[in-house]
């Protein structure tokens, strides 16, 4: 199959690339447990804390397709991890609100340069029987990635300045992955385009462990022969179809943000918090189960998408997603609990108790005095004193109210959730995670990687990035304000709708690729017969996808 040892090193290394990626978008779930109480984040405060690592992104979305189209995927992954490294070292010695933001901006230029050239990278390293999983393991370190956060935020959920080590726990990784990729090839194919012919061979022979590359060479040049003449623009023109290729890969990431699981990727403890886990230890463990269940359910979709396909993967995924977040809508209705108050106007005893590690009853008895409203500033009073023997210690003081009515114990019994509601909502939770991390979450970007020429790639993945971290910051800047609005129920329901909506887009719009080369794809979808009816390609078999025009020229470059 043309995948050796080397190839598969190569990829893995690129691949780090996710692994830092989904460490530091989980990270953020747990660590604003934190932040939040030493910060006195409110929460649109907490909201752009978020959503600053997703300005990053956006702006390098725009801008790093001409770096990695120019400069090359190799390079471009060099700068994204060490200005990672860079970011993480300027959060560590600070304590201020404005240092974060700027720390977690730098990161999201990072990991936007670093998930648009590594997809690229990998896509073109790889053999046409071997790239649908060698791409989609970058997904799966990914989702790894997230476990290792999510991990990380319970370990030291109960530890002081514990997000301090969260963050740095990423500085050697991205520093080794940063020199390893120095050593590691470029893409012969865009070594190609730079027409550097003899480079390419050589590298084509290393990945594929042959001493005659010359054919897969030729079949590269013929290919890219007038695809190096892409503009920009081109890709809004009707040109070799280049505008309904973008529009399928605009509309696929669109549905991506849409059906909501960034928003559970960002907000996890809290949106466990509003469902009954109410200590940051208790939200940030069952937050790893969800890390559990994205790892687990994205190994066989790597496995297997060479053989079953990433169509299938989309379709199976939106389905289960739409009967998962039905059922999470549901149960949520029952639960009668005020998501957002969670986040908002962190009380004194909540500081003290989180910043040592404290999280006793006391702590939840105070939750609870805030989810049903009764505790007010007049009837509350925190007194911190010092034990003898240097301990400190906290001590809730409650004043009886008029009457002698309302103690604490009706406080803490009017806040309870069910304990079946809290267990089911979790599992509708994880089911959901599950089915977007077999279909949604690998497969679009395989999809991505696949429909574009590769002379015009690296913008054309650039623009859909784009799209990607635009809705995804939109959607996470309004997230714990919409769901006050309207209830986290009609939240799910509403993702619900766009799960059925992409479920019938990828039905109708996507092709399957398996088994076919870059340079087929691409031939195949320029031809006019894919606008006028998508679905004629995809039933095709895949021995009728080898364009005659390619073998005709394959044939000429030879003599």
């Amino acid at each position: 199959s043309g995948c050796g040892t080397f190839t598969f090193l190569t990829s893995a290394v690129a691949a780090v690339s996710g692994l830092l990626m989904g460490y530091e978008l989980g990270l953020i779930s747990g660590a604003l447990l934190q932040m939040s109480s030493l910060l006195a984040l409110s929460c649109k405060e907490q909201e752009i804390v978020v959503s600053s690592l997703l300005f990053g992104a956006l702006f390098a979305s725009l801008t790093g397709g001409f770096l990695i189209d120019r400069f090359g995927r190799r390079l471009a992954i060099i700068v994204a991890s060490s200005l990672l490294v860079l970011g993480s070292l300027l959060l560590l010695p600070y304590e201020s609100y404005g240092i974060l933001i700027a720390g977690r901006i730098a990161i999201g230029i990072s990991i936007s340069l670093s998930s648009i050239a590594t997809c690229v990278y990998i896509a073109e390293i790889a053999p046409q029987h071997r790239r649908g999983l060698l791409v989609s393991l970058n997904e799966l370190m990914i989702v790894i990635g997230i476990l290792f956060a999510y991990i990380s935020n319970y370990a030291f959920a109960s530890i002081s300045y514990g997000w301090k080590y969260m963050f740095g726990f990423v500085i050697p990784l991205g520093a080794l992955q940063a020199i390893a990729m120095y050593f590691l090839p470029p893409s012969p194919r865009f070594l190609v385009m730079k027409n550097n012919d003899e480079a390419a061979r050589k590298v084509l022979e290393r990945l594929r462990e042959t001493s005659d590359a010359t054919k897969e060479l030729t079949v590269i040049k013929s290919s890219l022969k007038d695809e190096h003449q892409y503009s920009f623009l081109d890709l809004f023109r009707s040109k070799n179809n280049m505008r309904a290729r973008m529009l399928v890969g605009l509309t696929l990431v669109f549905f991506v943000q849409t059906t909501g699981q960034p928003n559970i990727l960002f907000y996890a403890s809290t949106v466990l918090k509003s469902v009954g886990f109410q200590s940051n230890e208790a939200a940030s463990l069952a937050s790893t189960g969800v890390g559990v269940v994205k790892v687990v359910s994205t190994v066989p979709a790597t496995v297997f998408v060479d053989q079953v396909g990433s169509k299938t993967f989309l379709c199976i995924g939106s389905s289960v997603m739409a009967v998962s977040l039905v059922t999470m809508g549901l149960v949520n209705r029952n639960i009668h609990v005020n998501f957002t108050i969670v986040c908002r106007n962190q009380s004194p005893e909540d500081l003290f108790l989180q910043r040592t590690g404290n999280l006793t009853g006391v702590t939840n008895g105070s939750l609870k005095d805030l989810f049903t409203g009764t505790a007010s500033p007049e009837r509350l009073s925190f007194d911190v004193q010092r034990s003898p023997d240097g301990a400190r210690t906290g001590e809730l003081n409650r004043t009886a109210m008029a009457g002698g009515k309302g103690t604490a114990g009706s406080h803490m019994e009017s806040g309870e959730v069910p304990i079946v509601l809290k267990w089911l909502s979790l599992a509708s939770l994880l089911v959901y995670v599950a089915a977007f991390s077999i279909g949604l979450g690998p497969m679009s970007w395989l999809v991505l990687s696949e429909i574009f020429p590769g002379g015009i790639r690296g913008r054309a993945m650039a623009l859909t990035s784009s799209m990607n971290w635009g809705i995804n910051l939109l959607i996470s800047l309004t997230f714990l304000t919409v769901t006050e609005l309207i209830g986290l129920s009609w939240v799910c329901f509403i993702y619900t709708v766009m799960s059925l909506a992409s479920l019938a887009f990828v039905i109708v719009f996507i092709p399957e690729t398996k088994g076919c080369s870059l340079e087929q794809i691409s031939m195949e979808l320029a031809k006019q017969k894919y606008v006028k009816n998508p679905l004629c390609w995809v039933s095709q078999r895949r021995e009728k996808l080898v364009p005659v025009e390619l073998v005709k020229r394959e044939k000429e470059q030879l003599y």
